[in-house]
């Protein structure tokens, strides 16, 4: 069975990013395909050294857990990134971990080419547009395939329980659930 893996970038434990990446993964599964979410949180994910290494390699140096990270996503057809949004942008270790992550795929197998997936982003009142498109620069560089949704693919929510009580971006997301789990069956 297919798999889509996604990463939640919130430091919060079930906080509202993981609860709307956890019913994006509910409509994928409905959709026939397995899903897991793997949580930033507690992990000390290192920026990009830059040292070319994972070209000789043919993974990163850095040996921070990133590269079993690395590994789930050679192994899934999909990945979906999940953050909450600061100051207008994604949160930093979600980049970090991005960067590395495109570095090994181009200087080895190319292996997020032709993966199915996208942003979504999770915030109080706004910057949700100029994360998803930061996260997006990562996905079409990469030579990936976004989907589309009814609209973008972010949701509002403040306090925990706030995101999956916004009608309209939780449709969205599983609007685009259910896209990344069809374009994934078309196409294996």
């Amino acid at each position: 069975m297919e798999k889509v893996l996604f990463i939640c970038a919130s430091p919060r434990k079930n906080g509202n990013t993981a609860q709307v990446l956890s019913k994006c993964a509910e409509t994928i599964e409905k959709h026939g395909l397995k899903t897991e979410i793997i949580y930033l949180r507690n992990k000390n994910i290192e920026s990009c050294h830059a040292c070319g290494k994972c070209a000789k390699i043919k993974k990163c140096k850095i040996d921070d857990g990133l590269n079993e990270i690395i590994d789930k996503i050679r192994d899934s057809k999909g990945f979906i990134v999940g953050t909450p949004v600061y100051f207008g942008t994604a949160r930093g270790d979600l980049m970090a971990a991005l960067q590395r992550i495109g570095f090994v795929s181009m200087n080895t197998d190319k292996f997020l080419s032709w993966k199915v997936g996208g942003p979504i982003a999770i915030a109080r009142r706004g910057g949700q547009t100029s994360t998803i498109q930061e996260l997006l620069m990562f996905y079409l560089i990469n030579d990936m395939i976004v989907p589309g949704s009814t609209y973008w693919n972010m949701v509002f929510g403040r306090e925990k329980g706030d995101a999956v009580k916004d009608e309209e971006g939780m449709q969205t997301i599983r609007n685009f659930g259910k896209n990344v789990a069809k374009l994934i069956t078309k196409i294996v």
